[in-house]
C-alpha cells in the first residue's frame, strides 16, 4: 500500500474523454509533484473514438487495461481516479486484475446490483437528456450536458461548453458508442464480493444525473470510506477540484485500509 498516490490513472465517464478533465490533471500534479499522472480514454472515445465501444463493462476493462499495458502505465500499481461510468470500470478492474491497482477513488458511480435504474439515472434528468438529443449545434448540445452535470453559473458553463465543443469537433463520439456505453452501464451487475483494495467514495448531493444514494448504497454494502459534497454537481472534479484534491490528500495519508 505504500505506493498509493505515486502512479495515477484517471478514467472519465459516459461519452467523455481525457480532454474533459480540463485543468484537474494539472491541479492534481501540483499537489503530488513526484507522482506520475496519466489519463486514458475508454473505447469509443477520445483517441479511440473511431473504434466501437464494447457493450459490457467487463470488455471495456479488457480493452482499457490492454491500452494501459501498451502505454507502460502499469509498470507499478496504479491509483485509479474514476468518475461515473469510469467508476464501474475501476470496480471491475479491481475485481479482475487486483495486482494492477493499489487503491481507487470512485466518484458519483453506481452498480446495477445494488441501486435501481431510476436512481442510477434520475428520472428528473430525462427532460434534459431530450434537450441534449435535440440540440441543433455542438455548442448547444455541450451546454445542455454542462447544465446536467455541473452546478456552476451559466457564465462558467458557457466557457466550459465552448471548450467541450472544441473537443467534440476534433474527436466526436458517435451516438452508437454513447448508447453502447449506456447499455454496458445498465447491465453491469458485479457479484456481492468486496474488492480487496483501499477505496474512497466521493459523491455530490447536488448531483442531478445520478442520485447520491447510489454511492451511499455502495458504501453501506461494502463498508467503504465516503466523503460527500453538499452542493456540487455530477462532475465533481469540475465543480469542486480543490475539495476533491483535499480529500485525496487525506485519503492517501491514511495508513489503514
Amino acid at each position: 500500500m505504500n505506493n498509493i498516490g505515486q502512479n495515477w490513472l484517471l478514467l472519465r465517464g459516459l461519452a467523455r474523454e481525457s480532454g474533459h478533465w480540463g485543468d484537474f490533471v494539472s491541479r492534481l500534479q501540483r499537489e503530488f509533484p513526484q507522482a506520475t499522472i496519466n489519463t486514458l480514454d475508454l473505447p469509443g472515445t477520445g483517441r479511440f473514438n473511431n473504434l466501437p465501444s464494447p457493450n459490457t463493462i467487463e470488455n471495456i476493462v479488457k480493452f482499457t487495461r490492454e491500452q494501459a499495458l501498451q502505454s507502460g502505465f502499469l509498470n507499478q500499481p496504479v491509483t485509479l481516479f474514476a468518475l461515473s461510468l469510469g467508476g464501474m470500470v475501476a470496480w471491475e478492474w479491481m475485481k479482475q486484475y487486483p495486482q494492477d491497482v493499489s487503491a481507487s477513488i470512485l466518484v458519483n458511480t453506481s452498480l446495477a446490483s445494488i441501486s435501481p435504474f431510476y436512481q442510477r439515472l434520475r428520472w428528473q434528468s430525462y427532460g434534459q437528456f431530450i434537450r441534449v438529443l435535440l440540440a441543433k449545434s455542438i455548442l448547444a448540445r455541450e451546454m445542455a450536458i454542462i447544465r446536467l452535470v455541473s452546478n456552476q453559473n451559466d457564465k462558467n458553463r458557457l466557457i466550459i461548453a465552448k471548450d467541450w465543443a472544441a473537443i467534440c469537433e476534433q474527436r466526436p463520439i458517435s451516438f452508437l458508442n454513447s448508447f453502447l456505453q449506456i447499455l454496458a452501464a445498465a447491465r453491469y451487475k458485479p457479484d456481492n464480493q468486496p474488492v480487496e483494495k483501499k477505496v474512497l467514495l466521493l459523491n455530490s448531493f447536488g448531483d442531478r444525473l445520478v442520485s447520491p444514494t447510489c454511492t451511499i448504497a455502495l458504501q453501506k454494502k461494502f463498508q467503504l470510506s465516503i466523503e460527500s459534497h453538499l452542493t456540487a454537481g455530477h462532475d465533481l472534479s469540475l465543480d469542486q477540484p480543490d475539495w476533491v484534491i483535499e480529500k485525496l490528500v487525506f485519503f492517501i495519508s491514511k495508513k489503514t485500509v
